[in-house]
C-alpha cells in the first residue's frame, strides 16, 4: 500500500509543480518503460508493446502483442500453437494473444537513463501544451514580452509563462532587439512547427497597430470610434482610417489625443533605437471619391475620377506643387493610399493635359453658375495673360507667371532655357512649358 501512495504522491506533485494533469504524466512513464523496454531488449524490436501501469497496485506490466503460427519464423512477432494454448486452450492458428514480457528485476541503468530522458520530454510537452492552452483566447490580444534570445532569423520571447517565437517576417525589419528588453507584441496565432505547437507573435502584422490604438484610446473600446482599414508598411510609414459612430466625437481628435499625448505615446511604442514609423489618421468615407481624397493626405486634391469601377481604377488631380507629396517618397504615399482605399490611384499634376470629360464631374447649377463668373474674371486679364493660356497651360501656372512679371513667350523662354526657378511652378510643370514653348 505504501508503494502505490509513493507511486500516486510523486504523480501528483509533479503534476500540481508543472500544472499539467496527472494522466499526463502517467503517460509519460508508459511512453518511457516503452523506450526503456527497447533499450534492452532490441531483440523485440518491432513488437507492438503494450503497458499496463496500475498505480493502485503498485505493479508495472509489459505485454507484447503475437500472432499464433505452427512454425515461429519471427520470434518477437510470433508464438507457437503449442505455447499459445498452454496460455489460452481456445487459441488457433492466425490468432493473436498478448504474451506477459516483463523482464525480472529492473530494466538497467541504460534504460532507466532513457526512461528519464523521455519522462522529462514528455512532462514538458504536457506543460508547453497547457500553457498554450491559455493563450487560445487571446489571439488578438496585446502582450508585453521578454527577449530571450535569437534563434537564426527568429526571435524568442518570454510572454507569462510561454515562449513567444517571431519569425523573421513577423519582425520590423529595422528594430534591434537585445536580449532582456521588454516591449508589446501581438499574440497572432498558435501553429504546429516542427517542435510541436508553438506560439507566434508579431510587431510587423496591422493588427498590432489596431491593437496599440486600443490601449491609448478609450473611445475604440467603448465604440464610440472604429478602425475602419489599416494599410501599414512596418518600421516606415502608415495610414489609419477613422470613423466616428457617434455624433459629436472627433474621430482623428481622438486618436490625437490633447496635445498629441495619444500618437506620441502611440509612435514612442513603435520606435526602436533611432527609427520611428510615421503615421497618418485618416477619415473614413462611404464615397470612394472622398475617401481617396482623405487617404492621400497630406497633400491637397483637386479632383478625384472614377475611370473604372470594375477594375477600381481612379485619376487623381493634385496642384502641380504638390505633386511629389502626393506621390511621396519612391511612390510611398500613393502606394499606402491605394493599399488603405484598395483602389489603383493614378496620380497627374494639374498642368497634364488630360480628357475635358476626366477633369470636370457633373456639377450643380451653383457650381455652374460660380464656373461663369471664373470665366468673367478671366476676359479681364491683360491679353498678355491670354496668350499664356493659349499655350494650354494651367490656370495656377498662368498666374504664376503673371505673378512673376514675365510679359511674353519670349521672355518665359530664355527664363526657362537658362534654368532661372520661377515661383509657383514646380519641375513638371517647368517640363509642360518646355514642350509648348519649343
Amino acid at each position: 500500500m505504501a508503494v502505490q501512495t509513493d507511486f500516486m504522491l510523486a504523480v501528483n506533485q509533479i503534476a500540481a509543480e508543472r500544472n499539467i494533469d496527472a494522466d499526463d504524466v502517467l503517460e509519460a512513464i508508459k511512453q518511457a518503460i516503452r523506450t526503456g523496454f527497447k533499450k534492452d531488449y532490441p531483440e523485440e524490436e518491432g513488437t507492438i508493446l503494450n503497458i499496463d501501469l496500475s498505480p493502485e497496485k503498485g505493479q508495472i506490466a509489459v505485454y507484447a502483442d503475437k500472432k499464433v503460427v505452427d512454425d515461429v519464423t519471427n520470434p518477437p512477432t510470433q508464438i507457437s500453437l503449442e505455447e499459445a494454448q498452454k496460455l489460452e486452450p481456445k487459441l488457433k492458428v492466425g490468432d493473436h494473444i498478448e504474451v506477459d514480457i516483463t523482464p525480472e528485476g529492473d530494466f538497467g541503468r541504460v534504460a532507466a537513463q532513457a526512461a528519464k530522458q523521455v519522462i522529462l520530454q514528455k512532462i514538458r510537452e504536457a506543460e508547453r501544451e497547457t500553457v498554450l492552452k491559455e493563450f487560445e483566447d487571446k489571439i488578438g490580444d496585446i502582450e508585453t514580452g521578454v527577449v530571450q534570445r535569437m534563434d537564426q532569423d527568429s526571435v524568442l520571447w518570454e510572454v507569462r509563462k510561454a515562449t513567444g517565437v517571431m519569425p523573421l517576417e513577423e519582425r520590423i525589419g529595422n528594430e534591434f532587439y537585445r536580449s532582456g528588453n521588454r516591449h508589446k507584441l501581438l499574440i497572432k496565432m498558435i501553429e504546429d512547427g516542427p517542435k510541436g505547437k508553438q506560439l507566434i507573435v508579431s510587431r510587423a502584422d496591422p493588427e498590432f497597430l489596431r491593437g496599440i490604438f486600443e490601449l491609448e484610446v478609450p473611445e475604440l473600446i467603448s465604440g464610440s470610434v472604429d478602425i475602419k482599414v489599416i494599410a501599414r508598411e512596418e518600421g516606415s510609414r502608415s495610414k489609419v482610417a477613422v470613423f466616428s459612430n457617434t455624433e459629436g466625437i472627433d474621430p482623428i481628435g481622438s486618436c490625437v489625443g490633447q496635445k498629441g499625448v495619444r500618437i506620441n505615446a502611440i509612435m514612442n511604442e513603435l520606435k526602436v533605437g533611432h527609427s520611428e514609423e510615421k503615421i497618418d489618421i485618416i477619415l473614413w468615407d462611404d464615397e470612394p471619391e472622398q475617401f481617396i481624397a482623405n487617404a492621400l493626405s497630406p497633400a491637397e486634391v483637386i479632383n478625384v475620377k472614377i475611370m473604372d469601377k470594375e477594375e477600381r481604377v481612379v485619376k487623381v488631380i493634385v496642384p502641380d506643387e504638390q505633386l511629389s507629396l502626393a506621390i511621396g517618397k519612391e511612390g510611398q504615399n500613393v502606394r499606402l493610399a491605394a493599399k488603405l482605399t484598395g483602389w489603383k490611384i493614378d496620380i497627374q499634376g494639374e498642368t497634364i493635359k488630360v480628357d475635358s470629360d476626366y477633369v470636370k464631374d457633373e456639377e450643380s447649377d451653383e457650381k455652374s453658375e460660380a464656373k461663369g463668373k471664373k470665366k468673367e474674371t478671366k476676359k479681364k486679364k491683360s491679353t498678355k495673360v491670354s496668350e499664356f493660356e493659349s499655350l494650354g497651360l494651367g490656370k495656377r501656372v498662368v498666374n504664376a507667371i503673371d505673378k512673376a512679371g514675365i510679359k511674353s513667350v519670349e521672355d518665359l523662354k530664355e527664363k526657362i532655357e537658362a534654368g532661372e526657378k520661377i515661383a509657383g511652378i514646380g519641375p513638371k510643370a517647368v517640363e509642360e512649358i518646355k514642350k509648348v514653348i519649343s
